[in-house]
């Protein structure tokens, strides 16, 4: 049976988000630590991103079937040597990944360079093996990047830095310091 199906982003992202709005509703009016003033904003912030992040990597989830399924070989989805096919399209995925760099030190502050640099990296992996999954099971084409991965955790890196610089002026720090839990 041929058949190729579309889901669009806000069929899944959507409910998503509204959940979470719910959630932070909830959470809000229970006065939860947390989930008032300046840490709801950064949450928010937070879920936005994710759901932005989700969008590009994984949306619109297309599946086919039958003759319109993806002929190729998985295997020849992976591109496993770093920087042959580098070029300017790395660009967004090193700003992609800038905004978790800086968020994750504020949701856990003491969370150091390394480790932040180390989480970017591993959320960057999990995208780039669900891309994998989703190709395998869904044959929906995504490729899977080792470019992709360096790009995302340099991203990180720089987001982390970029908070760091903003933590040194006392403006900055004070409106960080506001948003963060806890």
């Amino acid at each position: 049976m041929d058949f190729q199906t579309r889901i669009p982003t806000v069929a899944v992202l959507g409910p998503a988000l509204a959940v979470f709005a719910l959630v932070a509703l909830i959470r809000h009016r229970r006065d939860v630590p947390g989930w008032r003033g300046g840490p709801l904003v950064l949450r928010i912030a937070a879920a936005l991103y994710a759901a932005a992040v989700a969008s590009l990597t994984f949306f619109p989830l297309w599946i086919y079937g039958g003759s319109y399924r993806n002929q190729a070989e998985w295997i020849g989805q992976i591109q496993p040597v770093p920087l042959l096919m580098a070029d300017i399209t790395m660009i967004p995925n090193v700003i992609m990944f800038m905004p978790l760099g800086f968020l994750l030190p504020l949701f856990l502050p003491r969370l150091g360079r390394g480790r932040t640099v180390l989480v970017c990296a591993l959320v960057s992996l999990g995208i780039e093996l669900l891309q994998l999954v989703q190709y395998i099971v869904l044959a929906n084409g995504r490729a899977v990047d080792v470019n992709d991965l360096i790009a995302n955790t340099l991203g990180g890196l720089l987001g982390y830095a970029v908070l760091r610089a903003a933590q040194r002026t006392a403006a900055t720090r004070t409106v960080l310091e506001r948003v963060t839990p806890g």
